[in-house]
């Protein structure tokens, strides 16, 4: 006994691999995303856990053999897992800013996320996003900290 499918059987799984192969790039891409820090004169990488958020990072170290040494910097304080969501990292295009924005697809909040080197850790400030314009709460609650670059179009 032969089975035989009819023509709409057949389209209607033709269909379900062609949308089940459309998705494999996306399994397929891992659950970590990868960004060079944007500092031109630094060779370090920032990794993020997709779904977690937590962010570490590793760079080259010269070693006296000239062979070298990768230096991974664990998550610390804010760096480390987030609630769940959808995160990604993305670095400016200040060639001096040797951190990068650690970004939530789904809330749009945003974080900036360094290396201390001193304690070897990555860290990260709170996850944020700006108030609606005309609210009470647009203004900043405390002055916030000078920043470590030097204004954009500014001659340092």
């Amino acid at each position: 006994m032969r089975a035989c499918l009819s023509p709409k059987a057949v389209r209607t799984v033709f269909a379900g691999l062609v949308l089940s192969a459309a998705s494999l790039p996306a399994l397929a891409a891992g659950p970590y995303e990868f960004v060079p820090a944007p500092q031109i004169d630094l060779n370090r990488v920032y990794r993020v856990d997709r779904s977690t958020g937590e962010v570490t990072s590793c760079q080259y170290g010269l070693r006296d053999d000239n062979v070298g040494v990768t230096l991974c910097f664990a998550a610390g304080e804010g760096a480390a897992a987030q609630a769940p969501a959808e995160y990604g990292l993305v670095a400016s295009r200040h060639t001096r800013e040797a951190g990068v924005f650690r970004v939530n697809y789904r809330t749009g909040e945003m974080s900036i996320c360094y290396v201390q080197v001193r304690e070897e850790l990555v860290v990260c400030t709170p996850q944020t996003n700006p108030a609606p314009a005309g609210s009470p709460s647009a203004a900043p609650a405390t002055k916030a900290a000078p920043s470590v670059t030097p204004p954009q179009g500014a001659r340092p």
